[in-house]
């Protein structure tokens, strides 16, 4: 189990602006992006009393999550990640999911989860049974990756995060969202043992600190 270092920066659209031109100086696009880009869509589960939310907005050190993720609409490529937080150290796995298998979860359809091969797709069928973990609500952004590979850094420029409000139909794209409060953009900075220098300095903005700003606590204000 790979534990990462995660630092993340509410910033404004002038900020991404600067940031982005600086780190295409440094660093290399994601070779999966398009135009230097793609959409996410995640659909987040949580218990009936939202447990992952307010673990979130508690601040408690250690935590987990699950979401299926969709990349530029592309149903072949889902997945379902669970992300793990301990003290700033963050650690993510993810199982391929088929469309059908996607729209399943989405609905409550669990019971083949528990006897799938894979570790992780038991693992949530678990966490749905023993928490009960239901589709809460789908959150949409841009992405704008970018790599080096000294210390496996990874930084992206996320924004436009819209909500789907109470809407959990993951795989509808006419699924409508509506942007968040304020609208704001985050840069997240990843990295293993190190961070170099030349990428520290590319991405500090004067006034800034990390935050813990998270996308799907954003999107559940609505409620």
């Amino acid at each position: 189990m790979q534990f990462r270092h995660e630092v993340k920066h509410e910033i404004s659209h002038h900020d991404m602006l600067i940031l982005r031109q600086r780190l295409r100086a440094v660093m290399k696009p994601d070779a999966h992006a398009i135009n230097g880009k793609y959409l996410i869509r995640s659909l987040y589960f949580d218990n009936f009393d939202d447990k992952a939310l307010r673990e979130k907005l508690d601040g408690i050190r250690t935590r987990e999550k699950y979401r299926i993720r969709l990349y530029n609409h592309d149903t072949s490529m889902i997945r379902l990640e669970r992300k793990f937080k301990h003290c700033g150290l963050g650690y993510k796995n993810s199982a391929k999911l088929t469309p059908e298998q996607a729209q399943a979860i989405a609905d409550g359809d669990v019971e083949w989860m528990a006897k799938h091969d894979n570790d992780l797709i038991r693992t949530f069928y678990s966490r749905i049974r023993s928490e009960s973990l239901r589709a809460k609500v789908i959150v949409d952004y841009i992405r704008e990756p970018f790599l080096f590979a000294p210390g496996n850094v990874r930084v992206t420029l996320d924004s436009n995060i819209r909500t789907g409000i109470r809407c959990t139909d993951f795989l509808n794209p006419e699924c409508i969202t509506v942007p968040i409060k304020d609208s704001p953009c985050v840069m997240e900075v990843k990295w293993d043992n190190y961070l170099p220098d030349v990428i520290r300095d590319a991405v500090q903005l004067d006034g800034r600190r990390s935050a813990a700003f998270s996308k799907y606590a954003a999107s559940r204000m609505y409620d």
